[in-house]
Parts: C-alpha cells; structure tokens; sequence
C-alpha cells in the first residue's frame, strides 16, 4: 500500500508510503492521498486530518521515472489536472489538516508540505524547490507559495532551487511549529486534536471564509466577513 490511513479518535492520520523513494508522487499515490483526504471530508466520525510520510523523508515531489511515461500529451494532461487537484483539496475542505513534516520535503513534496491548514516540522527536516536545477519548473505548487510567503522569498526559493532549513521556513511563516524529530508525531497529534475539538460548523465556516478572504480587497473581504457573521448566528452554540 502506498497510503496507510489510520484513526486516532477523532483523528485521521494519512501516511505517504513509498519510503524507499522518499516518498515521491507517482501516478497511484497522488490518486490515492486525493481519494483519502476527500474520504475523510465525508466522514462524519472525523474532524481532523494528519498528513505525514513513512521512513526518514516527507515526500520527495513528483516522481521523476513516471516522466518518461508522460510524452503523450493527453496523459501528460491528466497527470497535471491530478496534481492541481491534489494541492486544491485542501483549501476546498471544511476539515482541517495539519502536516507533519518528518524529513526532507522537496519540490511537488514541499508544495504538499505547506499545503495544509498547519504545518508542524522536524527541526532536522528541509524544504526547497530545486526543479530548477533539473531544468523544469516549480509551476503548480508556486501559486500558494506565493500566497505564503510574497514573491520577493517565493522567487529565491524557486529560482535557486535552494533548500532551506526548518528554523528559516518557520520564519518565513511556511510552518506553525518546529519540534525534534522524535516530538513530531505526539506534536501533529495534539494540536490536530486541538483542532478536531472546535465546534465543526465554526470551523468549516472559518476555513471557507479564510480561503475566500485571501485574494479580495479588504471592502470586498469585509463585505464577506459581514456575511459570514450573518450565517454563523444560526450555529452558535446553545
């Protein structure tokens, strides 16, 4: 199995497991994390989503043998709308996920990384974006880097390909929290408990609104704002 799904409470703890290719997304594993996360949305038994990865590394981006497999332009299509959609699903859900960054999270692996909600990360872990230096392109996970830390970082981190340590991505805002390595699991799980514990429709509304917020200017964001206030007196809690 490629993806070990696991529950701890209200809990879902979906673990990337290709450890002797560090984790990389080939065809089957990105389908199967998109088919999970979506299966966790609908499960009403769970609040809150981990995402980690098997063996000394987080995930290593896309996997690059699958390349030579995609000279075909229609299955080079489909592999790009299945990468999209895996690095949306996340703002699309109304359940939060938190990553556990375990090890060396690179390119497509680094855009999975900050992905989610929170981000917790072993103080021994990297982050880079080195397509570049393999003449190809950070392209679908560049976007929401971007949003995250301003084009001026964003742009260094894509043109140089260079990777980056756990304390300088927690300063450039890419991560909550960093931790030592053995800490990670006990820590990813207590804040995502914390999360699972927030009254569910206040969440998924702040998730919602969060997302759409983001890309407004501040009359339009406020004019949401005000709507949301509007919706959520009918779930308020009695």
């Amino acid at each position: 199995m490629t993806l070990l799904v696991a529950n701890q409470g209200a809990v879902r703890v979906l673990t990337l497991n290709r450890p002797e290719k560090r984790n990389a997304l080939n065809t089957q594993l990105t389908e199967e994390l998109l088919d999970a996360l979506r299966a966790a949305e609908d499960d009403e038994s769970v609040a809150a989503i981990v995402l980690t990865g098997a063996g000394p590394g987080f995930c290593a981006g896309a996997d690059l043998t699958e390349f030579k497999d995609l000279q075909n332009e229609d299955l080079a299509e489909k592999r790009a709308e299945l990468t999209m959609q895996l690095h949306l699903v996340f703002s699309r859900m109304r359940k939060p996920v938190v990553t556990a960054i375990n090890g060396p999270a690179m390119g497509g692996g680094a855009g999975l990384a900050i992905a989610g909600d929170l981000a917790v990360m072993a103080e021994n872990a990297k982050l880079g974006y080195p397509e570049t230096r393999h003449g190809i392109v950070a392209a679908i996970v560049l976007g929401n880097l971007v949003r995250q830390v301003g084009p001026k970082a964003a742009f260094e981190l894509v043109a140089l390909g260079e990777p980056i340590s756990a304390a300088r991505a927690l300063q450039l805002g890419m991560v909550n929290r960093v931790v030592p390595q053995e800490d990670l699991p006990a820590e990813s799980l207590v804040l995502a408990e914390r999360l699972a514990a927030v009254h569910r429709p206040a969440m998924a509304e702040t998730k919602r609104l969060f997302h759409e917020v983001a890309d407004l200017s501040l009359a339009e964001a406020l004019e949401r704002g005000r709507d949301a206030n509007k919706r959520m007196r009918s779930f308020i809690k009695k």
